[in-house]
């Protein structure tokens, strides 16, 4: 059997990895500095995205949809869609991980990364069905 070399490579786990072992490292400095609940929290956010990042490593092509038009149009607003999503995510993780390292409250963030995740989770499944 057949298997492609690009899904076969170690490197294209380096970026999930990273997160986790950041996640590790924030959760550990926290627990260090006697906040562990704060860091168990910025661990399962990090530990989240790490999952995300590993998902969409085999995540098959969008099918196109009549909501974005079609051809070339349909691909831009996808991909905006796509990377508006991910930035954004980025985003509250980077809260995340600044506001938990300065001492302030991560519960808004956390939410708002658990909002993410689960909106991220259900149109990853459902979404290839018609809604």
């Amino acid at each position: 059997m057949w298997i492609a070399p690009e899904r076969r490579r170690l490197s294209r786990w380096a970026v999930p990895g990273l997160a986790l072992a950041a996640g590790v490292v924030v959760a550990a400095v926290l627990a260090a500095d006697g906040r562990g609940g704060t860091g168990l929290i910025a661990l399962g956010v990090l530990a989240g995205y790490a999952l995300l990042l590993g998902y969409r490593r085999f995540e098959p092509a969008l099918p196109g949809s009549e909501g974005f038009g079609t051809g070339h149009r349909a691909r831009s607003h996808t991909r905006a869609a796509a990377l508006t999503g991910d930035v954004l995510t980025g985003a509250v993780v980077a809260a995340v991980i600044v506001q938990g390292l300065r001492g302030a409250d991560i519960v808004p963030y956390a939410w708002l990364a658990a909002l993410a995740g689960a909106t991220y989770a259900l149109s990853a499944t459902f979404g290839g069905r018609s809604l």
